[in-house]
């Protein structure tokens, strides 16, 4: 049934009763149900025999609140924060939230209000269509860019795309238009800014929440519930490191096309005569490994705090030493790291590095290191190949704290006195068949500098 037949229903009891005059009727607003507490009170009223009542005026709506507030200091002075006390009996419709927890709800929701407007620079004013249609592209294509973006799907009644928003669908598609950028190169590129902003702001957010929680001592769910008011002040600083380290990165991944380039082609085929598997892929790079020990068995005996701790220190110890080698870190997957480096050399050195600085780390279990040198396939920020199926088996396969690697990658390492090879028994590898493997170890040499 609905509210507009229980209100029809509730009327014409209140007018059946005697000695109740009709609820009025407005043109403006409709008649409200009444609440549990006064639908108890009225079935109280209804079994008592109608008595004659004072005649009084009726109160105006902008005393009717302050009339409720005198009450609620009076008689509704409960410990449920003014709200009266109900049977049990009268069912979860009655279980209302304390007064001051509505309050602080309320607050919270103007607060993250007030943020979107800072952070969406406009107001909501545009249907999806209309978006659309503004930017002068097809829906279905609006939809291409959206979704890559990472938007979820909306109907075609929501209110949700704003002037910043048109001006942005504009910008990709005025790129396609000069024929800057492919249609498929644009909604790639557009997806690797989604995803990767995506990633960023979750990250950035259960840091600034951890550090509430460990140096502000309050609960998770407070923390978060703080982070809303504290974000707008963050915005601007952290938009403004956003796009230094973008130009940064990318003048450095230009470098590495034009100065390094030359460096990379020279060893583009050390150790290789080019009847490999991998031999049409375009990139020759070295791929490693680094896997903790042990790490499954000990998550389960590690508290949440511990856990993080563990998870945030495993990566950042990847993350400098790789950026000081020389590397990139592709991608971290739980208690592994991806990463890859330009020449042999420059990896072989990385994992070194890694497998010495989580053995002597007292916090750290060890891990298992290798490293391949091979041509891989480099797309959607990630690196595909049997270079890097191989260095992962390999890494499966290698002992606490040490680093194995494939006679091909050997071999361009043999006489560099910087490494120690040890060839190890032919050994079986799923996809690859018979592998002759070899450990690598510190030769001459300090290895990569740490600061």
């Amino acid at each position: 049934m609905d509210d507009g037949q229980d209100a029809g229903d509730e009327r014409a009891e209140s007018a059946a009763t005697p000695g109740r005059e009709p609820l009025p009727r407005t043109a403006a607003l409709p008649i409200l149900p009444l609440a549990p507490w006064q639908r108890a009170e009225q079935a109280a009223e209804d079994q008592e025999p109608a008595s004659p009542e004072p005649a009084t005026e009726p109160a105006h709506p902008d005393t009717a609140n302050l009339d409720l507030a005198d009450q609620g200091s009076s008689s509704l002075g409960t410990s449920t924060g003014g709200l009266p006390q109900l049977s049990p009996d009268a069912g979860p419709e009655t279980r209302a939230l304390p007064l001051a927890q509505a309050l602080e709800r309320e607050k919270v929701k103007e607060s993250a209000q007030d943020l979107e407007k800072l952070l969406l620079g406009a107001k909501r004013t545009m249907r999806r269509r209309e978006a659309a249609a503004a930017a002068g592209i097809s829906l279905l294509s609006a939809r291409k860019l959206w979704r890559a973006l990472g938007f979820p799907n909306l109907g075609d009644d929501d209110v949700a795309f704003t002037e910043v928003d048109l001006e942005a669908l504009r910008t990709i598609v005025g790129n396609v238009r000069s024929s800057v950028l492919t249609e498929e190169a644009a909604v790639s590129i557009t997806r690797s800014i989604g995803q990767m902003t995506d990633r960023m702001v979750v990250w950035q957010i259960e840091a600034l929440v951890e550090d509430m929680v460990q140096n502000q001592g309050v609960s998770d769910p407070e923390a978060r519930r703080r982070l809303v008011d504290r974000l707008p002040d963050l915005v601007d600083p952290l938009e403004k490191l956003l796009v230094y380290s973008w130009r940064r990165q990318l003048n450095a991944a230009v470098h590495r096309l034009g100065v390094r380039a030359e460096t990379g082609l020279a060893s583009s085929e050390e150790g290789r005569d080019g009847s490999e598997d991998d031999a049409p892929l375009p990139l020759a790079r070295a791929v490693g490994f680094a896997d903790l020990v042990s790490y499954t068995s000990l998550s389960r005996r590690m508290n949440e705090r511990t856990l993080a701790q563990t998870v945030q220190r495993f990566e950042n110890k990847c993350a400098e030493i790789i950026s000081i080698g020389g590397g990139r870190l592709v991608k971290t997957i739980g208690d592994e790291v991806l990463f890859i480096a330009e020449t042999p050399q420059a990896g072989a050195q990385i994992s070194l590095t890694l497998a010495t600085e989580f053995a002597n780390d007292d916090f750290l279990p060890k891990a298992r290191v290798s490293i391949v040198w091979g041509r891989i396939l480099s797309r959607l920020g990630d690196v595909y190949g049997p270079t890097v199926n191989l260095a992962s088996r390999l890494t499966a396969l290698a002992d606490p704290g040490t680093v194995w690697t494939d006679s091909v990658t050997a071999g361009t390492l043999e006489g560099d006195d910087r490494f120690v090879l040890d060839p190890q028994p032919t050994t079986q590898v799923r996809g690859f068949g018979d592998i002759n493997p070899v450990v690598l170890s510190m030769g001459e040499g300090a290895g990569l500098v740490l600061d």
